[in-house]
């Protein structure tokens, strides 16, 4: 019960403290791993207009940069304002010019309608209380030939699964063992 509370499934935005940890141990996995293969999959390629939604401490955000290519363009987003700060020295550090960090607010970006062309999100679907609205606002973003790249975080494949049908914003398109690959509908579903 508290392991949800302070890292997920029952809260969006986790505490400061949370963050750090989890931060600490990203830096581990990045370290001795290579959790940017993950992003192989995704189709990223040049020119691409990509967003690395729940960004978190940016463990991707290089790799998605360099498939980008100098012609595209990576939106880091996050709802943790020390994400985005984690963000920001990072492309200061690794002289990253393609990254553009963005602090959403509630489920809202600030990301042109129709302009994007891939959207990953990992290892942070189940912290979304209002699944309608997250999905709403990611099918407004993205191109109609975009793709959603969803994983299902920290709850079973049924329950990701089970979200993203009953939302009227995305059809699956391709499952396989990590992820659920998605294209947004042209149905918009009013969300409260």
């Amino acid at each position: 019960m508290i392991k949800k509370m302070i890292f997920g499934n029952s809260i969006e935005r986790m505490p400061d403290f949370a963050y750090k940890v989890m931060s600490f141990f990203f830096r581990i996995r990045e370290r001795y791993g290579s959790p940017s293969k993950k992003l192989l999959n995704f189709n990223i390629e040049k020119g691409k207009a990509v967003v690395d939604y729940g960004c978190g401490p940016g463990l991707y955000i290089k790799k998605a940069s360099e498939l980008a290519g100098k012609d595209g363009i990576l939106y880091a987003v996050d709802i943790h304002e020390l994400a985005i700060n984690d963000i920001k020295k990072r492309i200061k550090k690794e002289k990253i010019d393609n990254v553009i960090p963005i602090l959403a607010k509630g489920h809202s970006v600030t990301i042109e309608t129709g302009s994007i062309d891939i959207i990953y999100a990992l290892d942070m679907f189940h912290m979304i209380k209002n699944t309608d609205s997250f999905l709403k606002e990611l099918n407004r973003i993205l191109k109609t030939s975009g793709l959603l790249y969803l994983e299902d975080g920290h709850q079973k494949r049924e329950k990701a699964r089970m979200k993203v049908n009953q939302s009227g914003f995305f059809k699956i398109d391709n499952e396989d063992k990590n992820f659920l690959k998605c294209s947004p509908l042209n149905n918009k579903k009013k969300v409260p």
